[in-house]
This record gives structure tokens, sequence and C-alpha cells, in this order.
């Protein structure tokens, strides 16, 4: 991993990626593996993204029911999270939602994540923001940037736009889309983590209200000593909102475990109605979650069971974003194809994660699940804009219809989106006005090699 800076003649690259978040750190791993001379440009002094940044956590899920669905180079993170002390791995999620959550410590992966680059030599470039995308024609031949150092710009044979807001992909002219019918996206929540939480105090009050929780009895009568998720106390909630005591737009409290035996991740922050690509309304968004946490904190140290002593351990950096700007792509995801458990042949990636949608101007979710057992892929085309040459797309902003981003945008999903970009864009750098059209038996076999799970039950 050598930094730009200390190569300032270098300005040409066979991979270009955009935005150091889940998706684009899978992307430029995959690309320098395969070896692609690759740059990774970021806005902030660290990777991650949502992951770190955000600190969205747990991720949601490696699998569909037994069945782990997800490897490749997702999977190596969560294995070396594991060996770091900083992630317990894959454990089951006591809120019934999905299948498994997996814990992590942001800290730590930020740190992975810089080990994981210098060891596959890709170069970075931090603190740097995406201006907008150069041209050649038709093709997209690189992006410019503001560094503290002034403007620069960045040539590449393949570009990859991983910065979820599509901002590379919409300065180059690729048509895109936002929101539902109405234009609406799903609210922002600014994560946060509580420290010093008696877990089995906890569990024992959960055991002892079931009525109280969003799942059966039989879940919360477990015998393990602590839960790894919550979703309800619906009484202890509706009560602060009754007194006000509250004033969030939610239903239930939700919280998770981490990797530590007394803290919890909580995800109940929410402001609706807002456009995330609106710099007053992000703005506003950013003030009024930091008033929620506020607010939540005192709720729990005087309300949850387990909680009087907790203290605010960390918050994040920035708000979460669930949904902003899409491209249209070759195919666009739709909520049948997810529903329906759809096959492609040109899949990249597989999920079993259920449409989740967080009203977008107030409290609720609504949740529509695939079959037990079931998973749905998504293809390729999906990564490639429907116009420009030379240009992928990965993570959040990939082609999909509302209701289908509303399971694509999960993390683990996003990675595997990362590696298939970056992977693609490998492949293709010698002729890269072909990578659009590029051998889809050729990718998924490159891909399953290294160990992308896109194997294929009997229907």
């Amino acid at each position: 991993m050598v930094p730009v800076a200390e190569r300032r003649g270098m300005r040409e690259y066979d991979v270009l990626v955009v935005g150091g978040g889940n998706a684009g750190c899978a992307a430029a791993l995959a690309a320098a593996r395969h070896g692609a001379r690759t740059l990774l440009v970021e806005r902030y002094g660290f990777l991650g993204g949502t992951a770190t940044a955000a600190m969205v956590g747990p991720w949601m899920t490696f699998h569909s029911g037994r069945e782990r669905i997800v490897g490749g180079i997702a999977q190596e993170m969560v294995e070396r999270l594991v060996r770091a002390g900083a992630s317990p791995g894959h454990v089951g999620d006591s809120s019934d939602y999905v299948a498994t959550i997996t814990p992590f410590d942001p800290e730590v992966h930020k740190a992975l994540l810089f080990e994981m680059m210098r060891e596959a030599g890709v170069e970075l470039l931090l603190h740097a923001y995406v201006l907008d995308a150069l041209r050649e024609g038709e093709a997209v031949s690189g992006a410019r940037f503001a560094t503290v150092g002034g403007l620069r710009e960045y040539r590449a044979a393949v570009t990859i736009d991983a910065t979820a807001d599509a901002l590379v992909a919409f300065s180059a002219g690729v048509p895109t889309q936002q929101g539902d019918a109405r234009g609406r996206v799903q609210p922002a929540s600014l994560m946060f983590r509580l420290s010093h939480v008696d877990l089995t105090k906890l569990a024992t009050y959960v055991r002892t209200h079931p009525e109280q929780m969003r799942t059966s009895l039989k879940t919360h009568e477990r015998t393990a000593p602590a839960l790894t998720a919550v979703a309800g106390l619906t009484t202890l909630w509706q009560a602060a909102c009754d007194e006000g005591v509250v004033d969030v737009p939610r239903e239930l409290v939700s919280f998770f475990i981490t990797p530590y035996p007394d803290e919890v991740t909580v995800n109940m922050t929410r402001v609706v109605d807002i456009d995330p690509l609106d710099p007053e309304a992000l703005t506003r968004a950013e003030v009024e979650a930091r008033l929620q946490v506020m607010q939540l904190l005192a709720f729990f140290r005087t309300r949850v069971p387990g909680f009087d002593r907790a203290r605010l351990a960390a918050t994040g950096a920035q708000i979460g974003i669930r949904e902003s700007r899409r491209i249209v792509g070759r195919y666009t995801l739709t909520r049948d194809d997810v529903l329906q458990a759809r096959r492609f042949d040109d899949a990249v990636a597989r999920s079993a994660y259920p449409i989740d949608i967080h009203n977008p101007s107030g409290s609720g979710t609504t949740t529509h699940r695939l079959p037990a057992g079931a998973t749905y892929e998504i293809p390729f085309r999906c990564l490639v804009p429907s116009v420009r040459e030379r240009l992928l797309v990965a993570g959040r902003c990939i082609s999909t219809t509302h209701e289908a981003l509303a399971s694509t945008r999960l993390t683990p999903t996003v990675m595997t989106l990362g590696q298939a970009a970056g992977t693609a864009a490998a492949l293709a750098r010698s002729h890269p006005e072909t990578v659009a059209a590029l051998d889809p038996a050729r990718l998924r076999a490159t891909l399953i090699a290294d160990g992308v799970d896109l194997r294929r039950s009997a229907s």
C-alpha cells in the first residue's frame, strides 16, 4: 500500500475505485489481487464507509436458514476480525428477524482494512472528495477530486463508482432514480453504542416479559445468559413516548450485542422526510439525530433494566443513509425478483435478506420475506450503467427498484457486489471497453474460485 502522495508522477491506473466503503474496499482488494494496478479514493481518513463512519452493525446476514450464502472477501473479513478478538463471528439473531447477525468492532475494522490494502498492493488516496467524472466520448476515463493539495485527476482503464450516491455515474450522465414513486427515501439513522450494560439483568427481564417482544416466547426462553438482539420492550417504550420523555418516530426498542460483554449497538434514531443528496436536509438530519441520541440515552438509563449505569461509548461520525440515488443499469432488479428468489445466468451475488422498508415519513417498518430457505440472485448487469463505457457501479447505488434496494443495501451483499465489480474490472483491464460485455461464465468461475458462494441447489 503506497500512499499516492509519494507517487505524484503516477496518475494512471488499471482500476480506479471511488469510495472506500464496504463495496469499494472489496472492489479494490479484488482488482489488486487479480493483478490490476488499483487506486482507492476515499473522502475520510479511514476506510469502511457505513461499517466504520456510520457504525452500522451488526452485519445482516451471511445466511439463509443454516446455509451460509455469502463468502469471498466478506467472509474473509469476518474471519480476520474473529482472530483479532473483534467479532464473535456469525451468531443467531435472538430477535428472529434474520438467521444470523455478525457483530464487529468498527475501530479494529478500520485498521484491518488498511492491513488488507497493504497486503494486496492497493494504493490509497484519503481525504479526497470526488467532484466529477472524466470523459472521453462515451467512456469514463477516471475522475477529478478536491484535496488539501488542490484539484487532482486520476485516470484508469476501468472506473468503479462505489460512492453509494452514484456520484461518478451521475456526473458522467448516467440516468438515475431516487426513492419510491413519490421520490421519498427511507429515513436516516445515527447508530450509537452504549457500554457498562448488564446484559444478564436485561435477559432476565426480557424472558419474564415476552408479551413486550416482537417475536415468540420460545425465542426469549433460550438458556443463554444474554441475548444477541432485542426488538420490542414495547410497554416501556410506549410509556416513555406517552409521557414525552422521547420524541423519536420509532415503534419499538432495537439494539444488538457487540463483541464485548457489557456493550450494545443501538439502532433507534430516525430522521424522516429528508433528501440525503440535499446538504441542508442532510445537515438537519445530523443535528436531529444527535439530539435523539441524548433522549434515548436518558430513556435507557431510567427505563430499561440493566442500563442504569450505561455510558455513551460512541456515535457514528456520520448519520447512516439507507437510500439515495440509484443508477439505471442494463437490468433493474425488482421486488418480484427478490421475493420470487429469481436466478440469473450472470448472477454475481446472493442474498436472503427480506425487503425491509422503513417508513419515509414516520414510524413503522414494512417487511416482505422470501420463502424459508430461499435466496435470490443479483445479475452483473445491475452493476453496468445503461449508458457510458468503462464504468461499473457497486454498492447501494446499483440498478434496482425502491423495493428491491430495501434488501440489496445490506452490508454482506454490498461487499459481494464490490468484489464482483473489482474482479470484472481486473479481468477486462486489457480491453476496458469490453467490461460491460464480460463473459458471465468467466466472471462467475473466477468469483467462485475466490470463495464467493454462487452455488445453486437443485430446483
